[in-house]
């Protein structure tokens, strides 16, 4: 039977934190329905937070319930209970989720929120899993959580789940929220898709190629999502993240990127965060006080 660690290991408090696609090419579509991709991930000191604590009887509580979004939906609760089934364990959590990031905004809130609730509930109920194996179990929940576990900014392929490290210059973006929620299913049935892009190097993405693939469906479908865009584009090359509906532009510091965001129009949410190489999850499990 398992055991619940005592002291401070018994609880966990742990980031959740974005990703945007720099650029996002849709080279095909495979036999079971998924897509050949290229993208880069660019993590960033933003995100959503989880506090985990370990129960005995095995009981898993997600609070608080996410409007549309049945708990054990919710990809949080489907990570735990994988974890469980994956390894065994009779023990339970408790999940608080604080919530910064918009569904459908298509910076991986989802994905990241289950990767955090792997890698931490794997430290919390000591069931001793790597990162590969934990990976390979992220996988199945969404092909974005596995960047997440890995924790490291990256260049992506396959259907984004092939994953090579790459070291970013660490900008910082401003990110817009449209008021509209995008279905990145929708996005990807969509009959006007681009499928058939070329791929591309590291070198070439690094010289400046790539573009989002995604963004024109979007941008018709959601016109808020063009709006939101154009106006960050008079302050430099803005794109949009993933299938949206969020979009970014990066500068150099933080004084420039709050002076921007300062001045979007009322009905655009906003956030400034910095890029990161190392994720802020993997960086507070490696902290003496973890």
């Amino acid at each position: 039977m398992s055991t619940i660690a005592t002291g401070s290991s018994s609880e966990l408090r742990l980031p959740a934190p974005a990703k945007l696609n720099l650029f996002l090419h849709v080279l095909g579509r495979r036999d079971d329905g998924y897509h050949r991709l290229q993208t880069v991930f660019q993590l960033l000191d933003f995100g959503d937070e989880l506090l985990l604590r370990a129960r005995p009887d095995g009981q898993i509580r997600l609070t608080p319930e996410l409007e549309g979004v049945p708990a054990r939906q919710n990809l949080i609760w489907r990570a735990a209970d994988a974890l469980r089934q994956a390894t065994g364990c009779d023990l339970g959590a408790d999940i608080h989720l604080t919530k910064r990031l918009p569904m459908g905004g298509g910076l991986g809130g989802g994905s990241s929120n289950a990767a955090t609730a792997l890698v931490g509930l794997n430290r919390l109920w000591r069931t001793g899993l790597d990162t590969g194996m934990l990976a390979r179990i992220g996988r199945d929940l969404g092909a974005d959580v596995p960047v997440f576990i890995r924790g490291d900014s990256a260049w992506a392929e396959g259907i984004g789940d092939q994953l090579t490290p790459l070291e970013l210059p660490e900008r910082w973006f401003v990110v817009l929220i449209p008021d509209c929620h995008v279905s990145t299913a929708h996005i990807f049935q969509h009959e006007e898709l681009t499928r058939d892009t070329l791929p591309i190097t590291i070198r070439a993405f690094l010289g400046g190629a790539g573009n989002n693939d995604c963004q024109p469906v979007v941008e018709k479908l959601h016109p808020e999502v063009l709006a939101a865009r154009r106006w960050l584009q008079q302050y430099g090359p803005s794109r949009m993240t993933g299938t949206g509906a969020c979009v970014f532009a990066s500068f150099d510091t933080q004084a420039e990127a709050e002076s921007i965001l300062a001045q979007r129009p009322a009905n655009l949410d906003g956030f400034v965060a910095r890029g990161v190489n190392r994720s802020p999850l993997h960086c507070k499990l490696a902290s003496p006080e973890q």
